[in-house]
């Protein structure tokens, strides 16, 4: 009887207003045979630093993050501020 942890990260989306959503899901197996599952999720701004981020996700981020949505999501934020 061999327990195990696994970590993925096994789904990455994207917003209308460019954030970047990730899941990384952690199995715990045992022989191979999944015993239980959780997940851990973040969210990535336009324009955010993703220094330590995996290749995929950064790949994701560099893809979306035109200038254009960036300044759009800046946009955004601060008329957000300006209402609150």
């Amino acid at each position: 009887m061999a327990l195990t942890k696994t970590a993925v990260i096994d789904k990455i989306e994207v917003v209308e207003n460019g954030i970047v959503q990730v899941r990384e899901r952690t199995d715990v197996l045992e022989d191979g045979a999944v015993l239980s599952s959780s997940f851990h999720r973040w969210t990535l701004s336009p324009g955010q630093d993703t220094t330590g981020q995996e290749a995929r996700v950064i790949a994701i981020c560099n893809a979306t993050w035109t200038q254009d949505v960036i300044n759009a999501y800046n946009a955004q934020v601060a008329a957000n501020k300006l209402g609150a």
